[in-house]
């Protein structure tokens, strides 16, 4: 007011343009004070007010008012109380509490707060308003036969490979690790290459963007539109499985639907592993090659006639035999008049002892009952096993924890050989030299190649709407093609990670914590334990 009513009244100046004229001596002011127009309006009414009345000055609450969030003990009081609701809280749930005489009286409180103050405070509290982040799946993880298979089976497997696999340097994946394991002579370099599929869908674009307020909203395609499957195999050393050339590649577009290609059953499995052996043999025969395959039921099944106690009779049979689906020269079903598969009835292979010898399981030639099966009570008895008593299986084949005798399917389902039956992918591979590994059921983070389909949908949304599956087809191979090797690198040494935090013993939510925070490092460092106990006893945890 005092630097206006200068300018105002400056008149002896030459140069001065402004003196003795009311809002243009206002609005110079504003604009030396860096205001704007709505500014100098307000100091022509407070110096008018002034003029009037010499008391009458403009107040103005100080900028150094400290607000009441940053109290410590208050604002630690509102954060425990805020997690004891739970995920889903708003601001009012603030305004609520604070309404309580017993806090307002520990904080010295007359009243609550309104609801933007609450608002402003759950921003100081580092809450923020935005679409919840999707983490690991932890539904499964800590299931009883998951973890028995992860630490017993996947984890010894993975560590017999781990020191003949390259390392690479996290600052800059384009150079190996100098701290790669050297391997003993004559020891090739084991390639660890993870297959999966996932699927592509024409009407998949990016749904947030910056919009003008004067658009309209437009008509959008109800469904997702035509789909296309992609099945690959990819590896830290070498990216997608191709030839060097790129000419040769493992790569399988497949249409899936009834209408369509059909859909991606056990067969395309084998011949995909087919195709992708026939590379590796062709243009990298220097190496070790292991095949890693989720825990898939088009993955893991075995052949139609394979060892399996589950629908076997207790008592002898001349009719029970495996139930398969008749299929022509291609191998695909032979369809009936009424539209369904054909069926038919095969034996059962024969069993494997103990010692090594086998076990048919039909009476022999010259027996009364050759050809019969022999049934679960005369295989459990040529086993030595008293099977007086015993049921054929328990209801629902639900079997008490812990009894290993309680019925004939329980005993047989438990014996080695009806138990480590081979895959039809691990029978195909074996036979070719190629070592196959399952990964544990529910794990997606173990397999890298999930984060690279991330990555490619990323790419594939950049791209203009589009219904023709020409172009989703162009679109979905361009995007896979701009992947960089670098990046695949970065995501296969984060897989690991996770592996090295199931090795020290985490369940599926310590070990997604303990990559979060260690994200970056090439290792978990030896102190992983003692942080997580630290982060577990902290009242945010």
């Amino acid at each position: 007011m005092k630097d206006f009513l200068v300018v105002f009244t400056d008149l002896d100046n030459d140069l001065n343009l402004v003196g003795g004229q009311w809002r243009k001596a206002a609005l110079q002011t504003a604009r030396q004070l860096e205001k704007g127009e709505y500014f100098a309006r307000c100091l022509c009414q407070w110096t008018k007010h002034y003029i009037r009345d010499c008391t009458n000055l403009p107040f103005r609450q100080s900028s150094c008012a400290i607000s009441r969030i940053e109290n410590e003990e208050l604002a630690a009081e509102i954060k425990l109380h805020l997690q004891s609701l739970g995920k889903y809280i708003c601001a009012l749930d603030i305004v609520h509490y604070l309404d309580n005489p017993a806090v307002q009286g520990r904080h010295g409180l007359k009243k609550t707060v309104s609801l933007k103050t609450a608002q402003r405070w759950l921003r100081k509290l580092g809450y923020r308003w935005k679409r919840e982040e999707k983490g690991q799946y932890a539904d499964g993880h800590e299931r009883a036969d998951v973890v028995e298979y992860r630490q017993n089976t996947f984890l010894p497997a993975w560590a017999s490979i781990e020191s003949r696999l390259q390392m690479w340097r996290q600052d800059d994946p384009t150079h190996e690790d100098s701290e790669s394991p050297p391997l003993p002579p004559s020891t090739r370099r084991v390639v660890a290459w993870f297959h999966d599929e996932s699927t592509f869908y024409a009407n998949d674009r990016r749904k947030l963007r910056w919009e003008h307020k004067d658009e309209d909203a437009l008509p959008q395609p109800k469904g997702e539109g035509a789909s296309l499957m992609v099945a690959h195999f990819v590896s830290a050393d070498y990216g997608f499985l191709q030839s060097p050339d790129g000419k040769e590649t493992a790569q399988v577009l497949f249409k899936a639907g009834k209408t369509r290609d059909g859909y991606f059953s056990s067969n395309e499995i084998l011949k995909h592993a087919a195709r992708a052996m026939d590379i590796l043999e062709k243009y990298y025969p220097d190496k070790d090659h292991i095949l890693i395959f989720d825990n898939a039921t088009t993955h893991v099944k075995r052949a139609d006639n394979a060892l399996s106690a589950r629908t076997m009779p207790k008592k002898s049979s001349q009719t029970w035999g495996v139930e398969v689906t008749m299929t022509d020269g291609d191998g695909k079903p032979i369809i009936g008049r009424d539209g369904k598969p054909l069926k038919t009835k095969v034996p059962m292979v024969p069993a494997r002892l103990r010692n090594g010898n086998t076990q048919p399981l039909y009476f022999p030639a010259g027996h009364p009952q050759a050809g019969w099966f022999k049934g679960m009570e005369q295989i459990l008895q040529e086993r030595g096993y008293d099977t007086k008593g015993l049921y054929a299986e328990c209801k629902g084949f639900k079997c008490e924890a812990g009894w290993i005798d309680c019925c004939c399917c329980h005993i047989l389902f438990n014996e080695p050989d009806f138990l480590n039956v081979e895959s039809l992918l691990e029978t195909q591979c074996c036979e070719r030299g190629f070592r196959v590994i399952f990964l544990p059921k529910f794990h997606c983070k173990l397999n890298f190649i999930e984060m690279c389909w991330g990555y490619a949908k990323r790419i594939y949304r950049l791209n203009p709407p589009s219904s023709k599956e020409a172009d989703l087809e162009r679109n979905v191979i361009a995007a896979l093609t701009a992947i960089p090797l670098t990046t695949m690198r970065r995501f296969a040494m984060r897989s690991r990670r996770f592996m090295a935090a199931y090795k020290c013993g985490l369940n599926g939510a310590q070990a997604a914590w303990a990559v979060k925070k260690y994200h970056g490092h090439r290792v978990l460092p030896e102190t992983l334990m003692a942080d997580l106990d630290k982060a577990s006893n902290s009242p945010l945890a």
